[in-house]
C-alpha cells in the first residue's frame, strides 16, 4: 500500500501539526460509526447486538455506540481510518515518530482491526521523517555468548571477513 498517496488524497495541513494542542478524534468516531454499518464483516455483528444477543468477544459501547473486540474499539477495513488513526498515534507531536514496536503498542492499546501489525510496519517503514532519523526498526539483538575458552593452542580457530570495503 503507497501511504504516501493516501497522505496527499487527505489534504494534510500543517496547521494541524503545529497548533499545539491534542486533536479531538470526535470526526474519527463518527466516522468510524458510519463505515462500520457498511461492512458487511461487522454489520451482522452489530446487527445481533443490536437484537440484545450476546457475540463471543464483542459488546457494543452504550454511550458512542462503537463496535468494540476485548474493550477494543474496531476499527473497519477502512484504509482511511486506519490512516488517520496511525497519523495521530505516530505522526503527533506527542508521539515523535517512535518505532514500529511503539507505535504498534499505542495503537493496540485502544484499537483493533484485521492485519493491524502489517499495516503499522509498513506505515512505519515508509515514513520519511522515521527513515531520517535512522530508527531501529528491527526485533532487538540477543546477548553475545562468549566463546570458551580453548585447552591448548590451535584448538579453536577463527577468521575476520571483511567485505565490500571503501576504497
Amino acid at each position: 500500500m503507497n501511504f504516501q498517496q493516501l497522505i496527499k488524497q487527505d489534504e494534510v495541513q500543517p496547521s494541524r501539526y503545529f497548533s499545539g494542542k491534542v486533536e479531538s478524534f470526535s470526526n474519527l468516531i463518527e466516522s468510524i460509526q458510519k463505515k462500520l454499518w457498511q461492512d458487511p464483516q461487522y454489520r451482522s455483528i452489530l446487527k445481533e447486538l443490536g437484537k440484545g444477543k450476546s457475540v463471543q468477544d464483542h459488546s457494543l459501547d452504550s454511550s458512542s455506540q462503537l463496535l468494540l473486540f476485548k474493550d477494543l474499539v474496531v476499527v473497519p477495513n477502512d484504509p482511511k481510518i486506519q490512516l488517520s488513526i496511525l497519523q495521530k498515534c505516530h505522526d503527533s507531536l506527542l508521539a515523535a515518530h517512535p518505532s514500529q514496536e511503539k507505535t504498534l503498542k499505542l495503537v493496540k492499546r485502544d484499537f483493533h482491526w484485521s492485519i493491524m501489525t502489517q499495516f503499522i510496519k509498513d506505515y512505519v517503514a515508509s515514513c520519511k521523517q522515521c527513515s531520517r532519523k535512522n530508527n531501529i526498526h528491527h526485533k532487538k539483538f540477543g546477548f553475545l555468548k562468549p566463546l570458551p575458552i580453548p585447552n591448548g593452542p590451535y584448538i579453536c580457530l577463527s577468521m575476520d571477513f571483511f567485505t565490500q570495503l571503501p576504497l
